[in-house]
């Protein structure tokens, strides 16, 4: 038997995501077959496509892309706890060794790294919802956000970003500001947020915003440079800056933060999206064979929410 997948026999650009029709994987004893309807399309999948984090973890060709996944429960391991076949499920299939990704019709997924499917999301918001998710809950769990506090959000438009808004308020913030271009601000203040120009003049522009002593208790960084530079002028204690982009950030005095798949933060994700506190955008859809077009929008950098793959 075979299923289709998106795959690569190198790295390099988008022309190298190809159609392909590759054996149905199949389980581990503590693993689940998962019929794939939806999968996320992340700025980490552009990384590994080009090779950029071969280093850090090991590759295989041919090596299918794709961490999140949304779908319905197949087969299940002798000994996997919890899902039965015909469960709808969603999770964050990260592994050890980067090959056997998402973009595909079937996926052998990790217990661990899965969860029942919030019943209010589809499968196309639940497929964008779990590695975005949890690295916006833990990123804020790792430098205590709770009531009271002032959050500042850099890209809050973006995948990660836009959840990072929601996620704070849940854990208790009073004020979620994030920085966003003028398109943007209505977007932000729909999820919560009060917006802010980014730029040149962010530092003056955020304690404009804030009032006071012009500073805030947080700052999550989701795209580096200029933005996670500035953050030292912006927060009161440089320990509770977290980058999601920059190990730069430890230089700081910092922290950074990578998603782990722990599946008590998945069920923490779905029971908050059940209760409508949660929602995911899903700028654009696109039929798993259009993966390398996908590719291309996420490389314009202008994309709001999350871009998911139908399968």
């Amino acid at each position: 038997m075979s299923v289709k997948a998106i795959a690569q026999d190198e790295f390099g650009d988008v022309d190298v995501l190809r159609v392909r029709e590759l054996p149905e994987p199949r389980i581990a004893f503590d693993q689940v077959l998962v019929e794939v309807r939806a999968a996320g399309v992340n700025p980490v999948d552009r990384l590994v496509r080009m090779g950029y984090v071969k280093d850090r973890v090991p590759h295989h060709f041919p090596l299918i892309p794709g961490w999140d996944v949304a779908g319905v429960v197949r087969e299940v391991g002798p000994a996997v706890d919890g899902f039965e076949p015909g469960d709808e499920v969603f999770g964050y299939q990260r592994k050890d060794h980067v090959q056997h990704g998402t973009y595909a019709e079937l996926v052998a997924a990790t217990e661990r790294g899965l969860a029942h499917k919030p019943a209010a999301l589809s499968f196309a918001e639940a497929g964008g919802l779990a590695l975005t998710g949890l690295t916006a809950l833990q990123a804020l769990r790792r430098v205590g956000v709770s009531s009271g506090d002032t959050v500042l959000v850099h890209a809050a438009a973006g995948g990660v970003g836009h959840l990072a808004v929601q996620v704070a308020r849940v854990l208790g913030a009073s004020r979620v500001i994030g920085t966003a271009s003028p398109r943007n601000h209505g977007f932000l203040r729909s999820l919560g947020a009060e917006p802010v120009s980014y730029g040149d003049a962010l530092v003056d522009n955020v304690a404009e915003l804030v009032g006071g002593d012009g500073l805030v208790d947080v700052a999550f960084d989701c795209v580096g440079g200029a933005a996670l530079n500035d953050s030292p002028a912006l927060v009161r204690d440089p320990s509770r800056i977290v980058s999601i982009v920059d190990t730069n950030v430890l230089e700081l005095g910092g922290r950074y933060a990578y998603a782990k798949p722990v599946q008590a933060d998945l069920e923490w994700l779905a029971a908050h999206a059940d209760a409508g506190e949660l929602k995911v955008v899903v700028q654009q859809t696109f039929p798993l064979a259009e993966a390398a077009e996908a590719h291309r929008l996420l490389e314009g950098r202008h994309v709001r929410g999350k871009i998911v793959l139908t399968v």
